[in-house]
């Protein structure tokens, strides 16, 4: 499941493949970046999951437009994974949600049957599929969690997880992507990730060859690229059609405000107005099946690779993960508190409630869902009743089901 700033739109933006490519050079500066009203977030749509296995450990990983967290539980406490993976630029009405994928297995007869169990988010089936095969490999907790987003980066799950997805103001797609180890709380995140689809494999080497937790832009394609990763163009004709079609209807949506000219009329450039004067804003009808939009400011990123809102993982308490319009849920690290309440006791389901409920009192017509599990197995869902979103599907895989089952939640 993009970024926020004051730029004007560009309406012809250049490809990206006829550009000089800048990561290689060490600059901070943000890599193809320019002043434009909106972006795309790479995982908009989040892939997480969450696995719990013995003797593994929990990880979590998430990419913008797609969040993977995975949770494994080993025979004395819980070791548990999340990653989440989704587009940084722009994003639409609404984030799709992360993919959550948890994964259990416990020691002890009367458990051993049930175990593992892998949970992930929406009805992404073969992202799930691939996380599951990973672990009766024997492959470890983290990769499951980065095979089962790496899977719907390649899919382009709902469209709006990996390249190709909704583009930014200058008609780019940008990646965001979180990977965290519930066992040493270790995170390795990238945002505005460009030129790179392996969102995920970038987070992981995060962690594994520097002592950071998150890198950004420019900085983290020049690190992606030393790392081995492919320098590779993300547009697709999909893609170059959907940021047409955004400029030839006024560059609308968008998320500016109290900017001159009329975001809500034109495509800018926006700039601070003399004076300023107050009035009331229009909430604009947005579809909620479109879950990565276009209009989000050139320089947003996403709540995908944030620990504690796009997902979280603790093996002493449980994993979360986070889905739908981030810029309002990451306010609140909704992943985290969820991880809180269970913590105290709270059940996976309840926890998910309360913290839709926490959120509703601020933002009552956000659209989101949250996704838990606890140290012994047990999981819920809970999502934020809205027109045109009265329900929430995740997928449930175990031992006991000859393959992964889509379950479906009401929202409150």
């Amino acid at each position: 499941m993009g970024g926020t700033s004051a730029c004007p739109c560009h309406k012809h933006a250049p490809h990206a493949a006829h550009r000089t490519p800048q990561p290689l050079r060490k600059s901070t500066a943000r890599l193809g970046r320019t002043t434009a009203p909106w972006r795309t977030a790479p995982c908009a749509a989040a892939y997480a999951a969450i696995s719990l296995r013995r003797g593994g450990a929990v990880r979590a990983c998430v990419a913008a437009a797609a969040r993977f967290a995975a949770v494994l539980w080993g025979p004395s406490r819980a070791a548990m994974a999340v990653a989440a993976a989704g587009r940084g630029g722009v994003r639409r009405w609404m984030v799709v949600a992360p993919f959550l994928l948890v994964l259990l297995q416990l020691v002890g007869a009367a458990s051993a049957a049930a175990l593992p169990v892998v949970i992930n988010t929406w009805a992404f089936r073969k992202a799930a599929e691939t996380a599951w095969r990973v672990l009766q490999l024997g492959g470890s907790e983290l990769d499951a969690v980065e095979r089962g987003c790496t899977q719907c980066e390649i899919d382009q799950c709902d469209g709006s997880v990996g390249y190709g997805g909704s583009p930014d103001e200058i008609g780019e797609t940008t990646l965001d992507a979180m990977i965290m180890d519930g066992n040493t709380m270790e995170v390795g995140a990238v945002a505005d990730l460009r030129h790179v689809k392996n969102a995920i494999g970038v987070a992981r080497k995060v962690i594994e060859y520097t002592k950071h937790t998150l890198l950004v832009g420019e900085s983290a394609s020049l690190f992606a690229v030393r790392m081995g990763f492919p320098y590779e163009d993300l547009t697709t004709q999909k893609s170059l059609l959907m940021y047409s079609q955004w400029l030839n209807q006024s560059c609308q949506p968008n998320y500016w405000k109290n900017v001159v000219p009329d975001s809500s009329k034109s495509c800018g450039p926006y700039k601070r107005p003399e004076k300023v004067t107050c009035k009331e804003e229009q909430t604009t009808s947005r579809s909620v099946h479109n879950h990565d939009t276009i209009g989000n400011n050139f320089c947003r990123v996403g709540d995908s690779p944030i620990a504690g809102a796009g997902s979280y993982a603790d093996s002493t308490a449980g994993g979360a993960a986070a889905t739908g319009d981030g810029d309002i849920m990451m306010r609140f690290l909704p992943s985290y508190q969820a991880v809180e309440y269970m913590r105290m006791g709270t059940d996976p389901t309840v926890a998910c409630q309360k913290v839709i409920s926490r959120i509703q009192k601020h933002a009552p017509k956000f659209f989101g869902a949250v996704i838990c599990a606890n140290t012994t197995g047990s999981y819920g869902a809970a999502c934020n009743k809205i027109p045109g979103f009265t329900q929430f599907h995740f997928m449930v895989s175990s031992p006991l089901l000859s393959q992964p089952t889509e379950h479906v939640v009401d929202c409150i």
